[in-house]
């Protein structure tokens, strides 16, 4: 792989742009070469002998280098200052700032000679390139500095809870005593052992400061390697709780100055929060002592990665500024690789190891804090083992296609070799078993289009993971095998449910072939909520969680994947029906004879119009909680655009039950507000279409598809979409040859069809908006808040 693909690939996304613009410097580049070329063509053209005599090389009036090197070095040396030197490369001081690093300047040396203009913007703009990967380092390791001192901070609280929490006892000079300071009674001397096994083998692990046993001290894990210390530092340095030889206790009295912070996210905390407030003093209590330490690692966790991939981002800029020169050295047949390289591993960038010795410092903070010692298991919280691809996916996925698509086949040759379409029974079919099978149809549908919205993102290089927050990642792969696979189950339940005829004896079906659907739905159902490891179970949770988060909406606090799922949600009301028509059917159906009176019961259609509304009830309600939190007036406008949807679901559901010129009506004008409103609000807010003065016109000034057809096209299937929603309202009820549930069914298809298309540039958007803003981690709320600090 050459290396600007490599150099691409190796990036992380969210900071593509404060990367060197390796391809724009290889353009500059071969413009350089093209004219070089050029001219060498016009130069060897001037040289040619006379015609009929034999062609000299240029190689031939090269300049002797000698034969003993001597007189080739002696001759360099000379002439090196004057000959040899191509570029002078020297630093801007900043005036507003003199301890800081200016920016870098190259002077080019031989501007003068034919083609140096093009040799001349070559420079100029790699000095621009280089200055801005050295700004934006310098930023980030800025807030890195910041993070680390914020992260001692909570490192000190959360140590002296423990000691507080635990009460360890240490022995001092033959004697035991707490850590209060008070000798404790003889007889928790007698049990000592008994007290304080487990506390002291606990203190074993958060010993802060080890004499002469560390070589990376506790003032570097603070400023990343500056001198100064804060005043909390100062605090410490006089603290006089030395009390034991090899390590010695943090001051307790930073428990005085410090509250919990209670994060208002879950439906408890919520609801406390709106009358106490979100600082509470602490409680010293073991629960209390776990979720503190659970928030610090997984803080810890999301700093080393910055760290890490802030140091990838050094490591890849160095290597491009190298690559490039070279490049232009071989290009030119100059040497300026060499003073220019020795100015950038001068410079702040190459010089500087604070990124190594504050990741040095967090590593052995995790082992000796929270992995009990113990390196690989602390290297395992910190380093995650990469996601790898397996066989076994890929030919199960194969198998399951392939069975899939042979009972396709064997489905409609069954139904043509029995004529079942000419049925008497065709219409019982119709409305009873068939809204049974069609759930398992939309949930395929959706993750079909879901998978290939992986794998486009994945093709597009869309940061899909870090944007949902995955814990395990989960490929397209996956998500197509566990389709194809219930898929399978589907279709097999359906070839053999396919009877039209009543046994002529009971005047019944057979109950084996009638209860089919509903063992589907409950092993479905229990490979959701499965306990045990298997099938992907902390995706399963994840996805409970999620669904839990919106059916309990606004009492969490709303993140992207809670409202992404609640968007899907919006897209499966025909799904929630038919689970609705599963209670009716088997709870109080005759399914033996395929009848059921669930359009006659008042409560069945009330559930009806009620599990229609939910998905986008939760929606509007998590728009209200953003509202409340973010004080963005946008999610105001995106509540009322939902709260308008909810309003014509319910008249297009009372119109189909009920009918009546009135309902109609109503049905109409709220469907086409609705529909209006929506349309507008996924391509020019979801989206971040239609933008007149872009550089891309009526679409936005980045895309990833280059081909700017596909975003018209997306626009105008949009709309079409959208626009069948109308078709219950003009009462296109029945095709030909085509049955009302059937055609409901296409209709939720092709919902669940635009969905799918929404999902891909609605995350496409999303990830430019953290590429603008350089969002490359998810905050982490802290435990602890210091009194006389800013609300985080």
């Amino acid at each position: 792989m050459k290396f600007g693909k490599e150099f691409v690939s190796q990036m992380v996304q969210e900071w593509q742009q404060a990367y060197m613009d390796y391809n724009f410097l290889k353009k500059l580049l071969k413009d350089v070469w093209n004219f070089r070329h050029r001219n060498a063509s016009t130069s060897a053209s001037d040289l040619m002998t006379p015609k009929g005599t034999l062609k000299r090389r240029l190689s031939l009036y090269r300049a002797f280098s000698g034969l003993t090197g001597y007189h080739n070095s002696l001759r360099s040396s000379l002439g090196k200052n004057n000959e040899d030197e191509v570029i002078l490369v020297s630093a801007a001081q900043q005036p507003e700032d003199h301890d800081s690093e200016g920016s870098y300047q190259t002077m080019f040396l031989m501007s003068s000679e034919e083609g140096g203009e093009y040799e001349l913007v070559f420079f100029r703009r790699l000095d621009d390139e280089f200055n801005k990967v050295l700004k934006f380092y310098k930023a980030k390791l800025n807030e890195v500095k910041s993070e680390a001192d914020e992260l001692s901070k909570q490192m000190d609280a959360l140590i002296a809870l423990r000691i507080k929490v635990d009460n360890p006892l240490m022995q001092l000079n033959g004697a035991y005593k707490s850590t209060n300071g008070r000798a404790p009674p003889p007889d928790s001397v007698v049990h000592s052992n008994n007290v304080g096994k487990q506390a002291m083998s606990h203190m074993d692990a958060i010993q802060e400061v080890e004499m002469g046993s560390e070589g990376i001290s506790e003032d570097q894990m603070r400023t990343g390697g500056r001198e100064s210390k804060s005043n909390h530092q100062r605090m410490r340095d006089k603290s006089n709780l030395n009390v034991a030889e090899g390590f010695a206790f943090p001051e307790l009295e930073v428990l005085d100055h410090v509250r919990v912070n209670v994060e208002p996210e879950t439906p408890v905390s919520t609801l406390k929060n709106v009358f106490v407030s979100s600082k509470s003093d602490l409680s010293f209590s073991k629960e209390e002592l776990k979720k503190a330490e659970d928030k610090i690692k997984q803080a810890f966790v999301q700093f080393h990665q910055k760290l890490r991939l802030l140091k990838s981002y050094c490591f890849l800029n160095l290597l491009a500024f190298s690559k490039i020169m070279k490049k232009y050295d071989k290009i030119t047949s100059r040497s300026a690789s060499k003073t220019y390289l020795e100015m950038v591993d001068n410079s702040y960038l190459g010089n500087s190891d604070e990124i190594t010795r504050l990741t040095e410092r967090v590593e052995a903070t995790i082992i000796k804090h929270f992995a009990n010692g113990n390196h690989r298991e602390g290297m395992r919280l910190l380093r995650p083992q990469p996601y790898r691809e397996r066989h076994s996916v890929t030919f199960f996925l194969g198998l399951f296609s392939g069975c899939s698509i042979a009972l396709v086949a064997a489905i409609i040759v069954s139904i043509h070799a029995r004529n079942l379409l000419n049925s008497k029974e065709r219409g019982r079919y119709m409305e009873n078993i068939f809204p049974l099978y069609s759930l398992f149809g939309y949930i395929v549908l959706h993750m079909v289009l879901f998978a290939v919205n992986m794998y486009l993102w994945r093709c597009f290089r869309v940061n899909y993971p870090f944007i949902f927050g995955f814990k395990e990642f989960v490929g397209y792969r996956e998500v197509l095998l566990l389709a194809s696979g219930l898929s399978v189950l589907t279709l097999a339940a359906v070839l053999s449910n396919l009877d039209m005829e009543m046994d002529s004896g009971t005047k019944s079906y057979r109950t084996i072939t009638e209860l089919v659907p509903l063992g589907l739905v409950t092993v479905v159902l229990f490979i959701l909520f499965c306990p045990f490891n298997t099938i992907y179970r902390s995706s399963r949770f994840f996805l409970i969680q999620c669904s839990w988060r919106c059916l309990c909406a606004p009492l969490y606090k709303v993140s992207l994947p809670d409202f992404f799922l609640a968007d899907q949600l919006t897209s499966q009301i025909q799904a929630f029906r038919s689970l609705e028509f599963y209670v009716c059917y088997y709870g109080w159906g005759d399914f033996k004879r395929r009848s059921n009176r669930c359009q006659e019961s008042q409560v069945y259609q009330i559930f009806y119009i009620i599990i229609a509304v939910v998905p986008f009830w939760a929606r509007f309600l998590q728009c209200l909680r953003r509202w409340l939190e973010e004080g963005d007036p946008v999610q105001v406008l995106n509540g009322l655009k939902y709260f308008s949807t909810i309003v014509a679901v319910v008249m297009r559901t009372i119109y189909d039950l009920r009918r009546g010129t009135f309902w109609k009506i109503m049905a109409a004008a709220s469907s086409g507000v609705t529909t209006i409103g929506s349309a507008y609000w996924d391509i020019v807010m979801d989206w971040g279409l239609l933008r007149r003065n872009s550089k891309n016109p009526w679409l936005r000034d980045k895309l990833l598809i280059s081909n700017k057809k596909i975003y018209f096209a997306a626009i105008v299937i949009n709309i079409l979409l959208r626009l069948v929603w109308m078709q219950l309202v003009l009462d296109l009820q029945e095709a030909p040859f085509l049955h009302r549930k059937a055609l409901v069914a296409v209709v939720a298809c092709l919902e669940i069809l635009r969905r799918g298309i929404w999902n891909f540039f609605r995350l496409e958007n999303e990830h430019l908006n953290n590429v603008g803003k350089y969002r490359a981690f998810k905050s982490v709320p802290l435990p602890f808040y210091h009194d006389g600090e800013k609300n985080r």
